[in-house]
């Protein structure tokens, strides 16, 4: 297709990854994307479609859609944070030249890098760098944050160690269920993050209050629907976090619909609308927080989902 953002590949070895997913594979190292379809904007640099995008109307089903850019895909990147600590990642660059913002995901219990492709593809594709990390699945959570923060902080310190276009001062942090714990503990400890979106959060531990009370950047909690399902003390984080923290649930989406790809089974009603429905609502927030350090315009872009009741219990602080 004419203007269909293309991943390339950096690596040829054919990897199987969630056969039930029939928009997501390996083949020959490549990423296939679903057939969502793709934006008709045309944008050559990432000025142009900053430019589009603040000159229209703040729309979430924009972000349903792939975006202009084409990505490159680096599968099984190992980063060397020392001589012995060695990061497994995924990397998706791009195209634009310039610098652009970077996106890192973390995955949550009993999970994978595997598990964000789709978003991390999705993400790239607006024309925002995108790093899906595999740490320890099992926790312990808290460690995870403190290697978040040092990740975070070792690539701030020298962005050239992904690609030369990563913007360090843009660095945006996303966790699923656990890993949103793990993501607001590295706010807490220093990491130099521009701010964090938590897919479907689960808080574990008694010390996360305290970490929560001491994040200062902007975060944005997208849940799914707590009638449908509920995670472990969801509420903590709007609770505890001071300021700058914005939530809002999607109607019946369930707690795997926060992942994408997710290989449906049999005992979860998880389905693929509801994941990109996910997809576009982390898109507009990342977009938002990378052009002005703020969610305005993702809170702007959820307005019309709110009031047909798609999205719902939309609160801020």
């Amino acid at each position: 297709m004419s203007g269909e953002p293309r991943a390339t590949c950096t690596r040829s070895t054919p990897r199987f990854i969630l056969a039930a997913i029939a928009w997501l594979m390996l083949a020959s190292g490549c990423v296939r994307l679903p057939s969502t379809g793709v934006t008709s904007l045309k944008a050559s640099s990432l000025n142009d479609l900053q430019g589009y995008l603040l000159s229209h109307k703040a729309d979430l089903d924009e972000f349903r859609l792939r975006g202009p850019f084409e990505v490159a895909v680096h599968k099984d990147r190992e980063l060397h944070l020392s001589s012995t600590e060695r990061i497994n990642t995924d990397l998706y660059l791009s195209a634009p030249a310039g610098t652009a913002p970077l996106v890192i995901f973390l995955h949550g219990y009993d999970s994978s890098k595997e598990a964000h492709g789709y978003q991390a593809m999705h993400v790239a594709s607006w024309g925002m760098h995108s790093l899906a990390l595999q740490l320890p699945n099992t926790g312990p959570w808290v460690g995870n944050g403190r290697t978040l923060a040092k990740i975070v902080n070792f690539i701030y310190r020298s962005p050239e160690i992904i690609d030369r276009r990563i913007d360090a001062t843009r660095i945006i942090l996303v966790g699923h269920s656990f890993g949103a714990s793990s993501v607001a503990v590295a706010l807490a400890e220093g990491a130099r993050a521009a701010g964090a979106i938590l897919l479907d959060p689960a808080g574990i531990g008694k010390d996360l209050p305290n970490f929560l009370r001491q994040v200062n950047a902007p975060v944005m909690l997208l849940g799914a629907d707590e009638h449908v399902s509920s995670t472990r003390n969801r509420e903590y984080f709007f609770q505890f976090i001071r300021s700058g923290v914005a939530e809002v649930s999607i109607r019946d989406a369930t707690h795997e619909d926060a992942q994408y790809p997710y290989e449906q089974s049999g005992d979860s009603p998880a389905t693929e609308e509801l994941q990109i429905t996910f997809v576009s609502a982390l898109t507009s927030a990342a977009r938002s927080l990378s052009s002005s350090g703020k969610f305005d315009y993702a809170w702007a872009s959820v307005g019309d989902a709110l009031q047909h009741g798609k999205f719902f219990n939309a609160k801020k602080k």
